[in-house]
Parts: structure tokens; C-alpha cells; sequence
């Protein structure tokens, strides 16, 4: 049975013999393609150079990770111009999105935190996703899942993954309706309130990713995030749903393919 397609890794923050070592386990492991995303300029250059060195298996996406500092106007500047520049051999703007757990630790501190200028650098990507006609990577979960959905019906964009998405009920019926995606990463396994979501949400809306390299508990405690972990995610996906894995299997493979206009 083919794993597919991780959708959703940080391929470039591997250390180097990792990477070699995951690019070789890719075929034995079934695992057809990753998603490769970016956190800045500097690592969407290093996934570049990934995805040029193995261009039938490493599909990048550049973007800024919302858990860091605000670039200042002539970083984005720059990045944007980047991004512009390598428009066709990206698959999506991407990861981008709000600073939840950034936020949330700073006001546990009971420092000022200010999210309107995550707010403004979200729009400005959604933007550029709309002008370039790619999809769009996000990082919003929990209450920020809602701001994110109300950039995206203000710019019309529907081609919208939500990675590792955790959020209240009423966003996430918002999300189906509105036709976004979401992943589900190797918590599936034991989390119940992920366990709970992947039931929810659709089959036809759905992806499996590792989020590598990412640590994850449960039966995957103390082991390297690997892509091979999707299959994982597939079977118990499988069993949630009560289908059979190899239909899942196909389905999940066949989302990642259609959203990210990869051949399958």
C-alpha cells in the first residue's frame, strides 16, 4: 500500500545526513512526495535547493512562520520579492498564519503582545497566494482559525490548508463549508480531540502529515519524525472512519495531489 504524500514538513531543519537518510527511506517507505515549507527567506532558499536536487519528491512552499518576531518592512519586502521570483517552482505560500502559542506564552508572562501586525503580514499573503494562483499553508489553530478564515472569504481564496489544525466547533463546520483543508499528523494515534476531528471532518477534505521534525509521544516517543509516519495516520484515519486503509490510503493521496496540482 502506497503511504502518498507527507503534506506538511520542515524538511530543511533536518540535520544534513537526516535528510540524505529520509530521502532514501522515501521508497521503501512508500512515501510518493513531502510538502517542504519554509519558516523565512533564509530557510525557503534551503528548501529551494532541496527541491532542485530532488525534484519528484520535495515540493516547496515559501512563506514566514508566524511563531517568530514580525519581519521588519525590508524583510518582507525582500522575501515577497523571492517568493515572486520563484513563484513557479513553489506549490503554495506557505507556512504561514498567526502566532497562537508565541502569543499565548508572552501574555502567561503578562507581557504586551501585538497581533495586528500578524493580522496585516497574513493578509499580505493571502494576497500574493490570490495573485500568484497558488494555495495557501497555514499555521492558525484555536481562536486564530477564525481570523484566518475571515482574510480569506475577504480575498475570495478557497484553496486553503489548515496543518495540524485544532480549533472550536463553529470554525471548523466554517472551514468544511468553505471547502478548506485540514492534516492530521501522527497525535492522531492518541489524542482524542484529534481522534474526534478526524471523525468530523470530511474524507474529501483531508491530508496526513509529520510536521517533521517534530517530536511526537505515544508509540512514537523518542523516535526521529520520519515521513513514514503517515502510514500510521492512514491506518488509524482508517479505522476512525471505518473504511478500509487502502481506500483511505488512495483518498488522502489523491487531496494532497488535487490541492497541490502534483502528478500523481
Amino acid at each position: 500500500m502506497k503511504a502518498g504524500i507527507d503534506a506538511h514538513i520542515h524538511l530543511e531543519k533536518y540535520e544534513p545526513a537526516e535528510q540524505e537518510q529520509l530521502l532514501l527511506d522515501c521508497a521503501r517507505a512508500g512515501v510518493s512526495g513531502m510538502i517542504a515549507v519554509s519558516m523565512d527567506l533564509a530557510s525557503a532558499k534551503r528548501t529551494s535547493a532541496l527541491a532542485q536536487q530532488h525534484p519528484a519528491l520535495v515540493f516547496p512552499t515559501y512563506g514566514y512562520h508566524p511563531e517568530q518576531a514580525v519581519p521588519t518592512l525590508h524583510e518582507q519586502e525582500q522575501l515577497l520579492a523571492w517568493i515572486r521570483e520563484h513563484a513557479a517552482e513553489m506549490v503554495a505560500v506557505g507556512e504561514v498564519g498567526l502566532p497562537y502559542y508565541l502569543r499565548q506564552e508572552m501574555e502567561e508572562k503578562g507581557e504586551a503582545f501585538a497581533l495586528d501586525p500578524y493580522v496585516e503580514l497574513l493578509d499580505t499573503f493571502i494576497r500574493l497566494a490570490k495573485e500568484l494562483d497558488k494555495p495557501i499553508v497555514l499555521h492558525a489553530v484555536y481562536d486564530d482559525a477564525a481570523i484566518a478564515c475571515d482574510l480569506l472569504e475577504k480575498h475570495g481564496v478557497n484553496r486553503a490548508h489548515f496543518h495540524w489544525y485544532k480549533g472550536p466547533a463553529e470554525t471548523t463546520e466554517r472551514m468544511i463549508r468553505n471547502g478548506y483543508y485540514i492534516s492530521l499528523t501522527p497525535d492522531v494515534l492518541y489524542e482524542q480531540d484529534i481522534q474526534a476531528l478526524a471523525s468530523f471532518y470530511p474524507l474529501s477534505q483531508l491530508m496526513v502529515e509529520t510536521d517533521g521534525p517534530w517530536p511526537f509521544e505515544g508509540p512514537f516517543a523518542g523516535r526521529m519524525t520520519h515521513p513514514a509516519m503517515i502510514a500510521d495516520v492512514v491506518a488509524k484515519l482508517a479505522e476512525l472512519k471505518g473504511l478500509a486503509r487502502e481506500l483511505v490510503a488512495e483518498r488522502v493521496y489523491a487531496n494532497a495531489c488535487a490541492f497541490y496540482r502534483i502528478k500523481g
